[in-house]
């Protein structure tokens, strides 16, 4: 009887171990539930993190989400180190200004891990009117699966997450959330 070397051995267990990872893995993916999914599928999930408060910008005090129950929030991840940021801060203060003037809302920024010196010029700089809040330490951001900038939620009255762009904002985009928002509203 012939012995079987330790290469091959090697190889036929690595291999076994691979296939049954696979196969682990196959069997372990169920629906994704992750919020663009959700929102992708027309759902409307809760926003997450609607009770972390964070510090405002260039104000004293704190605010959360859920401060802002009862009004439609455009939530905009951002740092003023990114350029995307740069580009689509005109269309974040144009909705805002929108908004405002409709008594719906506000857009509301959170920094992400930026200098509020360095947050306070950007939003100077860009003629930005509405607030802020600094998410220095990352309490908010994971929340909603931010990790790179910007990213922006459009958030119902009711607190749902109705619209969600990952990267660079698309002002046609951003119009049609926050007119199916209004119109939902009656604003």
């Amino acid at each position: 009887m012939k012995r079987l070397g330790a290469v091959p051995l090697i190889v036929i267990v690595l291999t076994a171990g691979l296939l049954g990872l696979l196969i682990y893995g196959v069997l372990n993916t169920g629906d994704d539930t992750s919020l663009d999914a959700a929102v992708k599928r027309g759902e409307q999930p809760a926003a997450p993190g609607r009770t972390v408060r964070l510090p405002r910008l260039g104000e004293p005090g704190s605010a959360a989400l859920e401060d802002f129950k009862g009004k439609t929030v455009v939530l905009n991840f951002w740092a003023s180190w990114c350029e995307p940021c740069r580009e689509e801060a005109p269309i974040l203060q144009r909705a805002h200004r929108r908004l405002e003037k409709a008594g719906a809302g506000t857009v509301l920024g959170v920094t992400y891990k930026d200098f509020a010196e360095e947050s306070q010029r950007f939003e100077r700089d860009n003629g930005l009117s509405f607030p802020s809040l600094r998410d220095d330490e990352l309490q908010l951001a994971p929340e909603f699966g931010t990790n790179k900038l910007p990213e922006t939620f459009v958030i119902s009255p009711e607190g749902k997450v109705v619209a969600i762009s990952r990267g660079q904002l698309d002002e046609a985009f951003l119009d049609r959330a926050l007119d199916r928002q209004l119109e939902k509203e009656g604003t």
